[in-house]
């Protein structure tokens, strides 16, 4: 295996390795340290979170100690896509140059020209720039770039991505033809092939990873979000992310939200800060002070969520980072392995999570393709919750209605028990207590039955007052007519006054009375045949043909 001890560099710097923690090389170092220190112009491709940059800083900093810088004449140029980045790489060589007597510049935008001005007066070793700051003191006539020896391009791809190519081909023509140039990339876009063909010469190539791929200890996944109305896409799509991230749970120590515009960056940030997360935004439009505080804050810890464009997404050197979030899918596929190489470095697992739209499918698939490989689906934790809920929802209405319904069953049960019981209970048992429909039914029916009951009776007793009395049936039948006349007469007025004392007597007096005094033919025929309405009124010719057919 091989060791730093074996790569050639300055014991110096071997001692500054040892003091930082470093055994053994990463194989995009042990590839391109001996090249660089051959003073050959090197390509190298790998991912990020590979150790890219201690691959050119540590053969740079072995060979600019052999000798000294001029003023306003830097030895050696790094140039950077981000402020970042570049800051990265300023930290590294400070780490590294411990033990040496080596200068360095940072020249980054939203930090005064005149400090910077300052330094590159003094003479730097190293200067380590972004190109449109670079390019503003070279017009301004406080740098010179002819001291060149060896020139660095860090993170190409990106430059290409931000429209820096032709800052670097101008760059590239003020620098001494022949200077040694290194040349990394962790994509190599057809443009990026063009320029390593015209300002590299016989570079060694080490690609130490296939192109564009992302790293195998990062559990990758995507979640296809759809929105239920265009007015709420946004914040839905926020709901999901703060699903996600509660999700994650304790798993997550921190993590980088990545998005594709700056607006949404500080719109994503203010959200999660406004629901009680930990986070605060980063890009290119911020105060460097600003910038700075938030990048040392998350570097130390005490930041939790960083919400980054994409211009940060190259800067980020925070080997602890668990998780990444994309809430965009990146316009260029390449941006998705910058990405989400900010995890999982230096041989840590990482996870990376993305939200995708329908809008976003195109990208998607291109990123999909870049990778060559298929990123495992998740469901859509919002829309999750809300069949849960309303799975909740439905079994507790449908609980309460079954129980209102057995319990109306039960109450309809013993009803309907207790009125059985109340009408079949035995004479001298007190009855239970009926319900009112019940009540109700019971004195339509004994009212049906006593109406029943007494229509007989009072029939009887009506036709026993309006009816003349009926000759007895002791009476000859050939009676002359002028005797049973007058019989007839007597009966009746009899039977009158015999009526009118039964009136004033009690009703069941008045009935056996009437029926023991009226003769037993003229009785049944009476029920026979009833006539109602003539009263005491009966004229004499209507009685005795009724007595003349009772007696036939």
């Amino acid at each position: 295996m091989t060791k730093f001890s074996d790569l050639n560099l300055d014991p110096k710097v071997l001692k500054a390795i040892v003091e930082a923690g470093y055994e053994t090389p990463t194989p995009i170092q042990a590839g391109a340290i001996p090249p660089a220190l051959e003073g050959r112009d090197v390509l190298g491709i790998a991912q990020t979170g590979t150790g890219k940059t201690a691959s050119f800083t540590l053969p740079m900093i072995t060979m600019l100690a052999k000798g000294r810088a001029r003023a306003r004449m830097p030895r050696s140029l790094v140039l950077c896509p981000t402020r970042e980045l570049a800051a990265q790489v300023a930290e590294n060589f400070d780490t590294y140059t411990k033990h040496l007597k080596l200068t360095k510049a940072l020249l980054i935008g939203g930090v005064s020209f005149k400090e910077q001005d300052m330094l590159i007066d003094r003479g730097v070793d190293v200067l380590i720039c972004t190109p449109g700051r670079l390019l503003d003191h070279f017009e301004r006539g406080k740098l010179l770039l002819t001291g060149v020896q060896i020139m660095v391009v860090d993170e190409a791809d990106r430059m290409l991505d931000m429209g820096f190519i032709p800052d670097i081909e101008r760059i590239f023509s003020l620098t001494p033809f022949t200077r040694q140039t290194l040349f990394f990339s962790a994509t190599m876009a057809p443009e990026i092939e063009r320029i390593t063909n015209t300002f590299l010469s016989a570079p060694a190539r080490i690609e130490v990873a296939r192109q564009a791929t992302s790293g195998e200890n990062i559990a990758q996944s995507v979640v296809m979000f759809k929105a239920s109305r265009k007015d709420r896409a946004a914040t839905e799509k926020r709901n999901v992310l703060r699903a996600l991230i509660d999700a994650e749970g304790e798993k997550m120590t921190n993590g980088i939200i990545f998005c594709n515009r700056k607006a949404d960056v500080d719109i994503v940030s203010k959200s999660l800060v406004k629901y009680g997360y930990d986070a605060a935004p980063i890009h290119g439009d911020l105060d460097q002070s600003q910038r700075t505080r938030t990048l040392d804050g998350f570097r130390a810890g005490t930041l939790k969520i960083l919400v980054a464009s994409d211009v940060a997404a190259r800067g980020l050197d925070v080997p602890s980072v668990s998780h990444v979030f994309n809430f965009d899918v990146p316009g260029h596929a390449e941006d998705y392995v910058h990405r989400i190489g900010r995890t999982g470095r230096a041989g840590r697992d990482g996870k990376a999570i993305m939200i995708c739209e329908p809008r976003d499918e195109k990208n998607f698939e291109d990123v999909e393709r870049l990778i060559a490989k298929e990123i495992p689906r998740l469901d859509n934790p919002i829309a999750k919750t809300k069949t849960a809920a309303k799975s909740t929802a439905a079994k507790s209405t449908t609980a309460p209605a079954k129980e209102t319904q057995d319990q109306a069953t039960d109450q309809a049960s013993a009803q309907t028990t207790g009125d059985q019981a109340v009408e079949t209970a035995p004479e001298g048992d007190s009855p239970k207590p009926r319900s009112s429909s019940s009540r109700s039914r019971s004195r339509s029916r004994s009212k049906s039955k006593a109406k029943t009951e007494a229509a007989p009776e009072t029939t009887s007793d009506a036709l026993a007052q309006e009816t003349p009395a009926a000759a007895s049936q002791d009476a000859p039948k050939d009676a002359p007519k002028a005797v049973e006349k007058e019989a007839a007469n007597a009966d009746h007025s009899q039977s009158h006054h015999h009526g009118s004392d039964t009136s004033r007597s009690s009703s069941s007096s008045r009935s056996s009375s009437s029926r023991s005094s009226t003769s037993r033919g003229r009785s049944d025929y009476n029920d026979r045949n009833t006539v109602v309405g003539l009263g005491d009124h009966l004229p004499d010719f209507i009685a005795l043909s009724f007595d003349e057919r009772a007696a036939g």
